[in-house]
């Protein structure tokens, strides 16, 4: 199992939509093939940092959701929201 951790810096006036469309892409995401889980962070510091930990069965199926229309459908237009490019990491899932 992997877990991926990603970073967004909504712009300040755009926040609001920015969540909106996190949460979209994430009821997409519960519905792919190996979705585990997926939990959103606010940053208690900067309201405009939402930070998504999601669970998947495994790298390879985190590749197909990535490169999947349904994905691309809910993302289309939200490059404009962020203040900073996105930061991601994928990790192991271990215990």
């Amino acid at each position: 199992m992997i877990g991926v951790l990603t970073h967004h810096w909504a712009k300040p006036e755009q926040i609001d939509e920015a969540r909106s469309v996190l949460d979209r892409n994430g009821e997409a995401q519960s519905k792919a093939p190996g979705f585990v889980s997926r939990e959103t962070l606010i940053s208690r510091t900067d309201p405009t940092k939402i930070t998504t930990l999601v669970l998947w069965e495994s790298n390879e199926i985190y590749d197909a959701w990535r490169a999947s229309p349904a994905r691309a459908a809910v993302m289309t237009g939200a490059d404009t929201l962020w203040s900073q490019a996105t930061e991601s990491e994928r990790f192991n899932v271990v215990g």
